[in-house]
């Protein structure tokens, strides 16, 4: 099932402990959501950068790390920061997420509006994607927040 919030902070969902974001294959995530990512996540963001640099990591592909209290889902989305997200390595990519959480008994994951923002495509097509993806994961819930705004 998917929650859409009209605002708010992923990582201040109550009884959430599962993220997800786009990412570019490069290995840098300097910007946006992904830097909160990298900061958060230090040792994630070290094994992501050589996953990249070794061509490890590339589009519609789902680099799953597990922090301690749950599981950061890193998702193919970007060749490049200079370059736009993919529509194909979206869809791709929320697959293989939705697949590797059902696997790993994961009910639950927060994610901003994936390949929207910064990645620049456009959300209404993006929001189908994840829809009829999240439609054969009934027991996966997930919340995607559409517009970020401090908890503060």
């Amino acid at each position: 099932m998917v929650n859409y919030l009209t605002e708010g902070n992923i990582f201040s969902i109550p009884g959430v402990n599962n993220y997800a974001h786009g990412c570019n294959c490069a290995g840098a995530m300097g910007k946006g959501i992904a830097l909160q990512f990298k900061e958060r996540f230090p040792e994630m963001y070290l094994q992501y950068k050589k996953l990249c640099k070794s061509g490890s990591f590339a589009l519609g592909e789902v680099f799953m790390y597990n922090h301690g209290k749950g599981f950061v889902f890193n998702l193919g989305t970007q060749k490049s920061w200079t370059t736009k997200a993919e529509i194909s390595a979206v869809d791709a990519a929320i697959g293989k997420m939705l697949q590797l959480a059902r696997e790993n008994e994961v009910k639950q994951i927060a994610l901003p509006k994936i390949g929207a923002g910064l990645g620049g495509l456009d959300w209404e097509s993006v929001k189908r994607i994840i829809d009829l993806r999240a439609a054969a994961y009934p027991e996966i819930g997930l919340f995607v927040v559409e517009n970020f705004k401090s908890s503060l």
